[in-house]
């Protein structure tokens, strides 16, 4: 079995907790592309909070991809240009919108490229989101979105002991029409049905017509569950979540300890 895409969650995984990618990490990155593999970014993150990283990897080629909002868009590397995607609608932006004021959080929504909150109280976790990835933060009431927008995703994000009270009042039908799933303590992120890592890795595998079982996935959150199931390597890392561990087939160093570099070496280089 040879891995022929490899698929890096960003932060916690690829990143260390200084969000920076170590020498040892770029390096075994760099060597497996020397090999022909090809290396994507899996992130919740949007276009703009990636490519920076994209720059300092250098897959910025014709044939580089990196897939956001947790599955919603696959894009080109090199532009941001979208291939594939599964996005909601303003109606799906209503509800939960409305579910975030019944439930007492914040809420927030993206299109493409703009963060927008109908909050005047601007919640701290929404301005952190913004100057980490560095997408532009706007404040629109409901009355002034337009109703033609398309949206990657949308969040509820708090505090975290307010966020899961939240959570455990979503009811059930909502539950059963979107994926929702945690990629913070004080984040749910709220994508269409048929959108998770799993499904972004999926699409962008049958783009390239790679075989299920030679992709790698490395992650460490809740949200990066999918695509360790879905691919034949699945790594967590030594600093994931309890849960993810459980379904990885390998656990590998933390992203203290170069982790990613590690799974590269073992399942890649030295393979």
């Amino acid at each position: 079995m040879a891995i022929e895409l490899i698929a890096i969650d960003m932060d916690g995984t690829l990143l260390n907790p200084q969000h920076q990618i170590t020498p040892a990490v770029k390096q075994a990155i760099t060597e497996a592309r020397r090999k022909g593999v090809h290396v994507v970014l899996a992130t919740g993150r949007p276009y703009v909070g990636v490519q920076d990283y994209l720059r300092q990897l250098d897959i910025q080629g014709g044939n580089d991809y990196c897939i956001t909002y947790n599955g919603a868009l696959v894009l080109q590397a090199v532009d941001g240009a979208c291939i594939l995607q599964e996005t909601l609608g303003f109606d799906d932006y209503l509800h939960f919108e409305q579910l975030a004021r019944q439930l007492g959080v914040h809420f927030q929504a993206f299109d493409f490229d703009t963060l927008y909150t109908p909050n005047k109280d601007i919640g701290k976790y929404t301005v952190h989101e913004a100057e980490m990835t560095g997408i532009p933060l706007k404040y629109r009431s409901v009355d002034e979105m337009d109703r033609n927008m398309r949206f990657p995703k949308v969040m509820m994000i708090d505090e975290p002991a307010l966020l899961d009270s939240a959570i455990a009042r979503i009811p059930p039908e909502t539950l059963a029409q979107y994926t929702l799933l945690k990629s913070a303590p004080y984040y749910l992120e709220i994508l269409h049905k048929k959108v998770d890592k799993g499904a972004g890795v999926k699409m962008l595998a049958d783009h390239l017509g790679i075989a299920q079982q030679n992709v790698m996935a490395l992650g460490d959150q809740a949200n990066d569950t999918a695509m360790i199931e879905f691919a034949g390597v699945g790594v967590a890392m030594g600093n994931a979540i309890p849960a993810l561990k459980q379904v990885a087939q390998f656990v590998t160093s933390s992203n203290t300890e170069d982790g990613v570099a590690r799974a590269i070496e073992k399942f890649v280089l030295n393979a």
